[in-house]
């Protein structure tokens, strides 16, 4: 490791992460313009920016984001979002907070079964729609299921995208993370609902003259193209069992939502210009390089060099190490995306297991699996879904800043690995 070029990394990553949290110039500008210093420094280059699956940016991420944006572009065209927007709010009795609960309860469970990104692309224009029919400020209902989604999301191995590369490195199954964390799971989404009780409590104003007028709406008439609409309800059902059959069929993801997309588009009417035109290409940008600002870390040594301190403090401390490696974690996972960074941690922690004696799954694996997930949901862009929700909030005109988004975020991390930490002792040390 050179200890200049480490310096030099970790002066752009925090100046950039600085302009990010300061938003004295857009996010997008700050995380392209640090990627550039990455590469104008030679903390990284093009071969490791652009090709390298350990510190490049992640195309997985890049173009599974990119197929299902124009799946959901196509289906906002059906009216579907509209019929699922009035059902909801009719289901609720059209009260806010019970609206909010359908929706983050939907949310924590889609996200288990499909990627957690994929479930909030779908279910932020419904929330945009409902929030509009009752005149409710969107930004709480959003904020809401972002961290439903990374909750949810840690219950399988599908669920969130750190979860594959645990279950890949430490040869788990879907039925373990069944099995070890889906309980833990259901339990956070209950507490959740609870904390946006009392976090968002103002927010719950119950307007009546606007609820009888949608209890009166007929949610069938919203369906503006049917044909359209069974196409593309075909082809997401398509893709999510693509998602699912992962293990057997051993297509990636992003291969799985650009087939989806390609299909849709070949047997609907709809032009493909005005399909890409739905892509959220700032999001896409910012993923870009916010991936290569820590591949230049990762290149430098410096993120390599924490995991190895942070493996040297855990020594052979199996309680300890649960409890430092899981809280670690959660604060690193908040700061830097959660993918890279279990990509990085996942030698360390089989490393670890193996000097423990462990065999099979290991308390370390659900440590590092709990902090990376519940740690993605601190910031704005610990995790992939925050950064695509903030991205479709800017582009329908209702921004949320990094700090709306984190103040919510910090309490929600701090309760609930509070939590996690009090289950990992309880099910694998007071009674293993």
């Amino acid at each position: 490791m050179n200890d200049w070029d480490s310096w030099a990394a970790i002066a752009v990553f925090v100046g950039a992460y600085a302009l990010i949290i300061s938003e004295k110039i857009h996010r997008v500008a700050a995380a392209l313009g640090g990627a550039a210093l990455m590469l104008a420094i030679g903390a990284t280059d093009d071969k490791s920016a652009f090709y390298s699956e350990h510190s490049g940016v992640d195309w997985n991420v890049i173009f599974l984001l990119m197929g299902m944006m124009m799946i959901v572009g196509v289906l906002k065209r059906t009216g579907l979002f509209e019929y699922l927007a009035i059902w909801s709010v009719k289901r609720a009795k059209a009260k806010p907070f019970r609206v909010m609960v359908m929706l983050v309860v939907i949310t924590a469970v889609a996200s288990a079964l499909l990627d957690n990104v994929t479930t909030v692309l779908l279910i932020a224009p419904v929330t945009f729609l409902v929030c509009e029919r009752l005149a409710l400020p969107v930004a709480p209902f959003l904020i809401a299921e972002v961290l439903a989604s990374n909750i949810g999301g840690m219950a399988t191995l599908v669920g969130d995208p750190p979860n594959i590369i645990i279950a890949s490195r430490a040869d788990l199954s879907f039925n373990d993370f069944l099995v070890h964390l889906a309980p833990l799971s259901a339990v956070l989404v209950l507490v959740l609902i609870a904390l946006c009780r009392f976090m968002f409590r103002k927010t719950f104003v119950y307007d009546e003259a606007r609820a009888e007028a949608i209890m009166e709406l007929e949610e069938r008439e919203a369906i503006h193209h049917p044909r359209l609409l069974i196409q593309g309800l075909a082809v997401l059902v398509l893709v999510m069992a693509g998602f699912v059959l992962h293990p057997v069929l051993h297509y990636e993801p992003s291969v799985v939502a650009l087939l989806g997309a390609g299909l849709l588009i070949a047997i609907s009417t709809v032009e493909t210009g005005e399909v890409l035109r739905e892509v959220e290409w700032p999001t896409l940008a910012f993923f870009a390089g916010l991936f290569i600002m820590i591949g230049g870390l990762i290149e430098t040594g410096v993120i390599g060099e924490i995991s190895t301190a942070l493996a040297d403090t855990i020594g052979g401390s199996e309680l300890g190490g649960s409890m430092l490696l899981l809280s670690a974690s959660a604060s690193l996972s908040g700061i830097i995306d959660n993918i890279p960074y279990v990509a990085t941690m996942a030698p360390i922690t089989s490393d670890l297991v193996e000097s423990m004696g462990g065999s099979g799954p290991h308390i370390m694996w659900w440590a590092l699996a709990i902090g990376a997930d519940l740690g993605g949901n601190a910031t704005a862009i610990g995790a992939s879904a925050n950064v695509v929700v903030l991205g479709i909030a800017e582009r329908n005109r209702q921004p949320i800043s990094f700090w709306q988004f984190t103040k919510y975020g910090l309490v929600v991390t701090a309760v609930t690995v509070t939590i996690s930490a009090g289950y990992v002792w309880l099910r694998y040390f007071a009674l293993a």
